[in-house]
């Protein structure tokens, strides 16, 4: 895939992780699907290098999109653990 589908990928699964995980984030919309792009490239890396399952090249591989959406959330829970209460 190419970096141009990774960022799609990655903004699809921001939104299914926060759609799985709703709730106030203090990013709002954009900091969300930041960390849905970023999500999807480290969700990626580790399914490739420690999970021994690489990437395929297909865009509708559902390995791909779990590992897209799982990295998405790990990164959205830790970004709501440090910076979820600067709102108050």
């Amino acid at each position: 895939m190419t970096i141009i589908s990774w960022i799609i990928l990655g903004l699809l699964a921001g939104a299914i992780a926060k759609f799985l995980l709703p709730g106030r984030d203090p990013g709002g919309l954009i900091g969300t699907t930041l960390i849905g792009v970023a999500g999807a490239f480290i969700g990626g890396w580790i399914s490739a290098r420690w999970l021994d399952h690489p990437v395929t090249k297909d865009f509708y591989d559902g390995t791909t999109w779990v590992a897209a959406i799982g990295g998405s959330l790990v990164l959205l829970i830790a970004y709501r653990l440090l910076f979820g209460h600067s709102r108050n």
